[in-house]
């Protein structure tokens, strides 16, 4: 059984026929910020609703202060 064909804890992704995100993560070569922005973008209307907006928000916010400290130091 591939990790794709399992779910540890809940029910939550039993009926999803989409991709997986960790695939896109993988396929896309997301870093870390951008695999947990896209994470609670994709999961916010089946999760947490709102709150997994605001800890999107959260993690982009980190991730233009890490580039624009990067884009100082050229």
């Amino acid at each position: 059984m591939s990790a794709n064909e399992k779910q540890v804890g809940g029910e939550h992704y039993k009926n999803d026929d989409g991709p997986q995100h960790w695939d896109m993560v993988y396929a896309f070569k997301l870093d870390y910020f951008q695999g947990n922005i896209t994470k609670y973008l994709f999961r916010w209307r089946k999760k947490h609703g709102v709150e997994d907006l605001k800890k999107a928000m959260h993690y982009l916010e980190k991730y233009i202060e890490i580039a624009e400290i990067d884009a100082r130091k050229k």
